[in-house]
């Protein structure tokens, strides 16, 4: 199966195995909790998989790559304990805890969280001195004589043999005592993945083109040559960066990452063609709605690989800016939850005030102590998500962002000519006003953006099958779903239901109210 089903099987047997019954017991008792074991080529995913599912399910997760470790840090190094048995005392080994069920113990104290996932990378490569305690680690949730706490549930991992010769197959009685999930590399799983993860544009319309590149290990004489969605998706970070930092990125970069010749020549060729149809296309202009006849006429003209290429700067562009507006909107949306709890706690401490001092008011000095007093509280609160993993990116930034505006406003509160916590709190919710609209501005030029670029599609390329990759193209995109079930466009749902299938309608729209389900 692919990764994205394998992250809902995981998903829903986590939902399964942390049932309890009226009694607050588990429905499926630890002894029939049979472990994850995945496996699947290298550089899939099945690491950020598991990121993924503990923070959906607010679960903790400690991870480990046990090729990095020896039999004593994984069991545990013994020590001799005296024990009485039948009136003579006997020398026992027993063992000290092992690193490794410390460690989920340290997670529960650091998080709070009592259940989460104990992953265990690579567990079908071990050295010979590891291999039986992997064993006795998948049939009895132990690593020597140290259980795995109750409600902590284990999930494996590893790679098919012909893409390791250090891989050790599993016996009978083990596999018959987990649950086996075989994963494969799946491009059109990926790319929604990728367009929610912002890969790099030429990345995505690179591969639309030569897909068959997305993945491939070949051994050759000369050693191993591969590619992989790894790869693929730390290329983009890199990429981004030289970008900003103005620094040239030719074959002998990519290939660091890419490390398959004829692939990352065959990328460093198209890159280069990827910005030079940047510049003659001019996607900046088509989003405001300029659109040159010269390279309309040149368009119409191209082959089929050019004409995607141009689509997929123009997504692309679109796509960057979804994702920002959607940022924002959560960014104002959570400043709006603080401003509320705030102007609370601001009403409690006049409450408070009032009734042992009849009369007296609130001044700016107290105002700027409970906004300090809140920061500090969110900055824990933001720093306690990010050490259990239950924060993303882009909650992330939004959070530093609201934090960044709060320390912005106690600044300008310091040296603000107002005398009262009243006239303080509506000077920072003037702030807040600012914010607002300045994401209804942009998303109405984002908006607008859109109309823009389907102005372009339809001169450019009619009702041809370019018209049906970008609507496609537009449905595989968290962010311009987000934006569209939001913002509405009726070009959008026009096409969607002349041009597509009834089962991909089916998906987007189901995909649509999801969305507004969660708002």
């Amino acid at each position: 199966m692919h990764i994205k089903r394998a992250k809902e099987e995981i998903r829903n047997t986590i939902r399964a195995y942390l049932m309890k019954d009226e009694y607050g017991q588990y429905v499926i008792p630890a002894v029939r909790q049979r472990p994850v074991l995945l496996i699947g080529p290298p550089g899939i995913g099945k690491t950020a998989i598991m990121e993924q599912v503990a923070r959906e399910c607010g679960i903790g997760l400690v991870s480990y790559t046990i090729t990095h470790h020896t039999r004593q840090s994984a069991v545990g190094l013994p020590f001799i304990e005296h024990k009485m048995y039948e009136g003579r005392e006997y020398s026992v080994t027993e063992y000290t805890m092992s690193e490794i069920i410390a460690s989920v113990y340290n997670r529960m104290e650091q998080t709070g969280l009592k259940e989460g996932i104990l992953f265990i990378d690579e567990i079908n490569c071990v050295s010979e001195t590891l291999a039986p305690t992997m064993l006795q680690f998948l049939q009895c949730k132990t690593f020597g004589n140290q259980k795995i706490p109750q409600g902590w549930l284990i999930v494996a991992a590893g790679n098919p043999p012909e893409y390791n010769k250090s891989v050790r197959d599993f016996d009978v009685v083990t596999l018959d005592r987990v649950k086996k999930i075989d994963v494969s590399e799946d491009y059109s799983v990926w790319k929604e993945y990728a367009y929610e993860q912002n890969i790099h544009n030429s990345i995505l319309t690179y591969l639309e083109i030569r897909r068959e590149n997305f993945y491939d290990i070949e051994t050759t004489l000369d050693g191993r040559r591969f590619v992989t969605a790894r790869g693929w998706e730390d290329l983009s970070q890199i990429l981004y960066t030289y970008e900003k930092l103005s620094i040239p990125v030719d074959e002998e970069l990519i290939i660091q990452y890419l490390q398959y010749p004829r692939i990352a020549k065959d990328f460093a060729a198209y890159y280069d063609l990827y910005n030079k149809y940047k510049n003659d296309y001019k996607v900046e202009d088509i989003l405001e709605g300029i659109l040159s006849q010269n390279a309309l006429e040149k368009l119409w003209q191209a082959p089929f690989d050019e004409r995607l290429s141009v689509l997929g700067l123009v997504i692309g562009r679109l796509n960057e800016m979804f994702t920002r507006v959607i940022e924002r909107d959560s960014y104002v949306s959570e400043l709006y939850e603080v401003m509320i709890d705030y102007r609370e706690q601001l009403g409690q401490a006049q409450e408070s005030l009032a009734a042992s001092e009849p009369g007296a008011s609130l001044g700016r000095r107290e105002a700027i102590s409970l906004l300090s007093q809140m920061s500090d509280r969110l900055t824990k609160k933001l720093e306690d998500k990010k050490e259990a993993g239950l924060i993303n990116r882009m909650e992330e930034r939004c959070s530093r962002r609201v934090l960044a505006e709060l320390e912005r406003e106690e600044h300008l509160l310091m040296t603000a000519d107002c005398e009262t916590a009243e006239e303080s709190f509506a000077m920072i919710k003037a702030g807040f006003n600012r914010e607002t609209a300045g994401l209804e501005e942009e998303t109405e030029q984002v908006s607008q953006a859109l109309e823009y670029a389907f102005d372009f599609v339809e001169k450019a390329f009619g009702e041809d099958q370019e018209l049906v990759v970008f609507i496609t193209e537009l449905s595989l995109s968290y962010y311009a779903i987000r934006f569209i079930s939001d913002n509405g466009c009726p070009r959008y749902y026009r096409y969607n239901k002349t041009l597509l299938s009834g089962e991909q309608q089916r998906e987007i729209l189901q995909q649509i109210e999801e969305l507004r389900a969660n708002q």
